[in-house]
């Protein structure tokens, strides 16, 4: 049995299809652009349709099944018939920011919370964009007969069914994820009567037939790539070293409303619940200074001049604030710097700083939400720096391991489209077949002094003003 994983992301679409033992046969990626104006960002939502119908249409890409991941909050308004009735409004997109506070103050962050995981509410929620919507394009508003996510609307299109499934809708801030549904109390302030919404799923359902190919409910792209990473139980997350860096932690729990946290808590595709955390830069930190410094070295060139220089740079730490700090200390005007700098200093120690102020990131967030966590599973770009890995493991003390698949989301829509034909019993029958590359045990490097040093430097320089 051949099965396709589909992962849609910002500004591209990437497949990949699988056997029943979870290898990869083969991958492809298409690229688009989205249209972007200040704080608006667009696309046209049929074309996310095209783009979709490009990737199967292929002979060779013929598959028996197919799951498809996507971001959470992009926005499409459709009439009765399924046909939009706007562009669709994409998951980065900040216009309704007058909408969020007129939220916030008639619900106020620890009801949101409590009721659907997410400790702020921000523009990119798709209750604000669809009450901007409704304020301020009531033309369009009139019109407007089903409201979809970018995922549902992928699954109409496939099969003509009208629904969901609950990862997906986890931000949203309409969906309770104690009890599963609809959160009526939102749905009557922002307007939106409850059939427009579609029909709530678990992830892994079978939904219908397209062309032959049966299919079946995904997850969003998070929850989809851990599942591919065989990350489903408490004790082992992952983390995601490319442009940001993202942490998953499975939770058992919602966790008790912090007003110093900003968390946020996601309905998991298991019926329990997932703690997502991000930086604002990681991998990018150590582009930017390749680009400005280094054009002329590979990134393998700059893991060689680094590999020399001794744990904790010399005294030489980096904030990797370039664009503000997010996670666990939000400040947006927080900004990147070298302390500590002597002129014994040379390349490969600001390259190593930058390194160990990424790892020194990462223990700071799993210190904060999965003290107990026995693995982490490295994905991304950084995944593929042996020391980088080392480097991890030893700051952290945890043993980190890489993935013999790099398409991770891929291969958990893929798995889910096993699940839901019946190929698979469960999510969990298939941890045997997600293959370990290479695996980082601790060694015993200490990294202690140049952790306490970035802590001291983060306290010093990232203020937020008040």
């Amino acid at each position: 049995m051949k099965l396709m994983g589909i992962d849609v992301g910002t500004t591209s679409v990437k497949t990949a299809v699988f056997n029943d033992e979870l290898e990869m046969l083969e991958s492809s990626n298409i690229d688009y652009t989205l249209e972007t104006h200040n704080d608006i960002v667009e696309f046209e939502a049929e074309n996310y349709w095209e783009i979709i119908k490009t990737a199967l249409d292929k002979p060779e890409s013929a598959v028996d099944a197919l799951a498809i991941d996507t971001q959470c909050e992009t926005l499409i308004l459709t009439d009765e018939n399924g046909k939009p009735v706007r562009k669709a409004i994409v998951w980065l997109d900040n216009r309704a920011t007058k909408e969020a506070e007129q939220i916030e103050k008639h619900f106020g962050r620890k009801k949101v919370y409590e009721i659907t995981g997410q400790p702020e509410i921000t523009a990119t929620w798709p209750a604000c964009k669809l009450l901007w919507v409704k304020n301020n394009e009531p033309e369009v508003w009139a019109k407007t007969k089903k409201v979809f996510l970018l995922e549902d609307y992928l699954l109409y299109k496939l099969t003509g069914k009208f629904v969901t499934e609950k990862t997906l809708q986890s931000s949203s801030i309409y969906f309770d994820i104690n009890k599963s549904v609809w959160w009526n109390e939102m749905l009557d302030f922002i307007g939106v009567k409850s059939e427009m919404l579609p029909e709530l799923l678990d992830s892994g359902v079978y939904i219908g037939d397209y062309n032959g190919i049966k299919v079946v409910t995904g997850a969003m792209d998070q929850v989809s790539g851990a599942i591919g990473a065989g990350v489903i139980k408490k004790g082992i997350v992952s983390e995601m070293t490319g442009t940001t860096m993202v942490i998953f932690s499975p939770s058992d729990t919602v966790p008790e409303y912090d007003e110093n946290s900003i968390i946020p808590c996601h309905y998991n595709y298991d019926g329990k619940y997932c703690l997502l955390t991000w930086s604002s830069t990681a991998g990018m930190a150590l582009k930017w200074f390749k680009n400005a410094l280094c054009e002329n070295f590979s990134f393998a060139e700059l893991d060689e001049l680094a590999k020399d220089i001794a744990p904790g740079s010399d005294g030489l730490t980096f904030l990797p604030h370039l664009c503000g700090s997010a996670m666990p200390k939000y400040n947006p005007a927080a900004r990147g710097s070298f302390t500590g700098l002597t002129p014994e200093h040379t390349r490969g120690h600001f390259v190593r700083s930058i390194m160990e102020a990424i790892s020194a990131v990462l223990k700071e967030n799993l210190d904060y939400i999965a003290p107990g966590v026995t693995e982490i599973r490295a994905m991304g770009g950084g995944a593929n720096s042996p020391l980088w890995c080392q480097m991890k493991a030893d700051m952290t003390k945890k043993t980190l391991v890489t993935l013999k698949n790099k398409e991770t989301a891929c291969l958990g829509g893929a798995i889910l489209a096993g699940v839901g034909t019946g190929l698979f019993k469960n999510v969990e029958d298939t941890l045997e077949k997600i293959t370990i590359k290479d695996t980082y045990t601790p060694s015993n490097v200490d990294y202690s002094a140049a952790f306490a040093n970035y802590q001291k430097a983060d306290e010093i320089l990232n203020v937020r003003e008040k």
